[in-house]
């Protein structure tokens, strides 16, 4: 959860990503979450009362747990953009990059509205462990977006990259996601 603001008091959030931990490491952010409303709003809530009691200027993601008898606790602030966020550059109308901008430079903030449905995987080192992934494959796709980091050494664990599906269903969206993974 994403929730920037800048220094007039204005705020917006992200949509509500549900995250996928393999490992301890984020694998996969579905968005939208396949939660209730009503979990999802007030994690909007908490993250809106968290910006404004800290003076947030700029972006923060507010991680958060959903234990078993239905509470959301808070596991982490990040005050920048967060990698269970890089869907937005594209699946939003807004990415968290360009609405960290906005808010620290006073400029009016823009719409995170989902625009598709998605799921982001990140991309570890332990993908080149046979050699260089099928990157092809996987933008065989047309609804596929790879992202990678630049990174001059692929190690376990180390993210690499991520790519981002889009779709119409978000269960289907995440099989594919999930297929094209296991393909890499």
């Amino acid at each position: 959860m994403s929730a920037p603001a800048h220094a007039r008091g204005k705020f917006s959030c992200f949509p509500v990503s549900e995250n996928i931990h393999t490992h301890h490491i984020l694998d996969y952010s579905i968005v939208p979450a396949r939660l209730p409303e009503s979990v999802q709003e007030e994690a909007r809530q908490m993250a809106c009362s968290i910006a404004t009691d800290l003076r947030v200027v700029g972006l923060i993601a507010v991680e958060m747990f959903l234990t078993k008898d239905g509470r959301l606790l808070v596991n982490e602030l990040a005050p920048r953009p967060h990698n269970s966020g890089h869907y937005s550059f594209d699946a939003c109308a807004t990415s968290q990059f360009e609405q960290q901008l906005r808010a620290v430079c006073g400029l009016p903030l823009g719409s995170p509205r989902l625009l598709s449905p998605v799921v982001m995987v990140n991309i570890l080192g332990d993908a080149w462990a046979r050699g260089l992934p099928d990157f092809p494959a996987l933008l065989a796709d047309p609804q596929v977006k790879l992202h990678l980091y630049g990174k001059s050494e692929a190690k376990p664990g180390r993210k690499m990259g991520h790519f981002c599906v889009l779709g119409e269903d978000i269960h289907e969206t995440l099989v594919r996601a999930q297929q094209l993974k296991a393909r890499l």
